[in-house]
């Protein structure tokens, strides 16, 4: 690929992006794009034949920069609750600067359940939860965490970040008779919603000692 054809490509995949975000799949169109891009829409067929196979490769790019974007959770010298605060700030700043980013996966996603399917099929899942067991295995004993119940773990994460942009709307009229501003909430809530959640992990862990507890001791008087 020539240099002059890599600079065509970026175009249209920052035009593509910038669209498909806007429109969706199903409102955007090919001469959208170009016009967007720049170009011609012949030139932009040339590059990619179909609308289908452009939102495939821009739906494809979007996931794979997210998932990139939090290598560092998977660093063995980050301790797991640091790797929570970094989820939070991270995750959050990211949506800040593509903030209908959320609300396009997921029409997308609900649209289209096969094209998820067919991106999560290359992606080793098992691997990455026994990267986090083998870094952190003694802080997940801690606070219960385990294969089973990690995909509710994960899923509290994820929705606690998504929901204020999949509801900006609302949430901003909210805010704004507590004359508060969404901005200045998108901030604080990066360190709140860390503290709530690993706050949460540990009563959970203290709740679950205390049942324990019980257990044991319901157990040696029926014993005795």
């Amino acid at each position: 690929m020539t240099e002059k054809d890599k600079q065509t490509e970026d175009k249209i995949f920052d035009a593509a992006t910038e669209v498909f975000i806007e429109k969706g799949m199903d409102g955007a169109r090919m001469q959208d794009i170009a016009d967007r891009a720049g170009m011609n829409k012949s030139l932009l067929h040339y590059y990619y034949r179909s609308k289908d196979r452009l939102f495939n490769a821009v739906f494809e790019m979007i996931a794979m920069k997210m998932l990139k974007k939090f290598a560092p959770v998977f660093d063995a010298n980050v301790l797991f609750e640091d790797k929570i605060r970094f989820f939070f700030r991270e995750h959050i700043s990211f949506l800040q600067k593509n903030p209908r980013l959320p609300a396009f996966l997921l029409n997308e996603i609900n649209r289209n359940p096969s094209r998820i399917k067919q991106f999560m099929a290359n992606i080793d899942i098992e691997s990455f939860w026994m990267i986090l067991f083998t870094q952190h295995k003694e802080e997940l004993k801690k606070y219960h965490i385990t294969r089973e119940n990690i995909p509710q773990v994960m899923t509290i994460l994820v929705a606690i970040t998504v929901f204020p942009f999949a509801a900006r709307g609302l949430l901003k009229e909210i805010l704004a008779k507590q004359n508060l501003k969404f901005d200045d909430f998108l901030e604080d809530r990066k360190t709140f919603a860390a503290d709530f959640v690993i706050s949460a992990l540990q009563n959970m862990h203290l709740s679950t000692a205390e049942d324990e507890s019980k257990t044991k001791n319901h157990d040696e008087k029926k014993r005795t």
